[in-house]
């Protein structure tokens, strides 16, 4: 199956620049978020962290009104 991907792809012209363009979104996203997540404050991350594990009195999903 692989030589017939190959084949067509070797027909278009200029197709070699696409695994270098895919290779340049893929390091620049995961750059960006290596800086985004080290460059938040350690306060902001606690509360975060947190937010999943409190208690909400409020229920969206209660419809008794």
């Amino acid at each position: 199956m692989l030589k017939f991907v190959k084949g067509n792809l070797e027909i278009i012209d200029g197709v070699a620049i696409f695994p270098i363009i895919s290779l340049l979104i893929f390091f620049t996203f995961f750059v960006g978020l290596f800086i985004y997540v080290f460059t938040r404050k350690k306060e902001y991350i606690n509360e975060v962290s947190h937010l999943p594990l409190e208690e909400d009195d409020a229920d969206p999903l209660d419809l008794k009104d």
